[in-house]
């Protein structure tokens, strides 16, 4: 069976084992230590990533590995409590079948979360950071690799608006209403697992980056792909200022993404509650 067809198999098998999945329904994916977005998901039904056949598994802390189905402020969802990254040892596609699958099982938007590294000096560590676009340094690697699929999309995509406008819109309006301080700016994917040199960061900087993470261009770029429509939101966990560099840990992350998750959570459930 080829790529298409095995996406195919998966989207099947989650959509026998959750409830029906209703149009209008947002997939969520919760980065690092952001897991308790999907805490408050209601009438749950909860399914292991490990359960369903043709998903990668992630072994990274704070990363639970499960889809949650259920609603939140009204608006049927179901988040990705975790998910898997290039440096684990998968390959581009295999970290973004969750994303293909869901589209085969009717999900059309699709909300990214990610926990990432400030490299604009103007940003502050806590504050969430609205996705305006990317670079994909992912040296190499892309999801749209390999024979192309007429089914999601064609060959060549056109990549100029990703993360849709309609919906940063709303959430900034969503920001404004709670006096929740929103920065906008562009993320920068990098492989991993290892964090940045200052002189690393100095380049990032220079190519326009405002936030570097490890995740979420892939995801971004097979979801646009398809036609999904795509909002993504950073949580900024540390500040890479490369003159002053400090040592972070994966630890200090996930504490920092648990502590912002005060203003990402109440903002995420606002944007879920007014999004069409």
């Amino acid at each position: 069976m080829n790529y298409y067809e095995s996406v195919k198999h998966t989207a099947s098998y989650i959509q026998e084992k959750l409830n029906k999945i209703q149009a209008g329904t947002v997939a969520m994916v919760t980065g690092s230590g952001l897991g308790g977005l999907a805490d408050d998901i209601q009438d749950r039904v909860e399914l292991p990533y490990d359960d369903v056949p043709g998903l990668p598994v992630s072994s990274v802390k704070g990363h639970a590995g499960k889809f949650i189905q259920g609603t939140l402020q009204g608006t049927p969802v179901i988040a990705m409590a975790g998910r898997v990254h290039l440096y684990e040892g998968f390959s581009a596609r295999e970290i973004t079948t969750a994303i293909r699958a869901l589209y085969e099982c009717g999900v059309r938007t699709l909300l990214l979360t990610n926990a990432a590294g400030a490299v604009n000096p103007a940003f502050n560590v806590g504050t969430p950071m609205l996705i305006s676009d990317h670079i994909n340094f992912m040296v190499g690697h892309s999801p749209l690799r390999g024979e192309n699929f007429e089914e999601w999309g064609e060959r060549f995509p056109d990549m100029s608006c990703v993360y849709d406008r309609g919906l940063r819109e709303l959430a900034m309006q969503c920001a404004l209403k709670l006096s929740i301080r929103m920065e906008v700016g562009t993320y920068l994917a990098v492989m991993g697992p290892t964090l940045e040199t200052p002189a690393e960061t100095r380049m990032y900087r220079a190519m326009g980056a405002d936030a570097v993470g490890m995740s979420t261009v892939p995801e971004a770029i097979v979801a646009h792909h398809m036609g999904m429509r795509v909002l993504g939101i950073s949580c900024l966990t540390n500040k890479n200022l490369p003159d002053c560099i400090q040592e972070v840990t994966h630890e200090e992350v996930l504490e920092q993404a648990d502590k912002a998750s005060a203003d990402m959570i109440p903002l995420v459930l606002e944007i879920l509650k007014n999004i069409g």
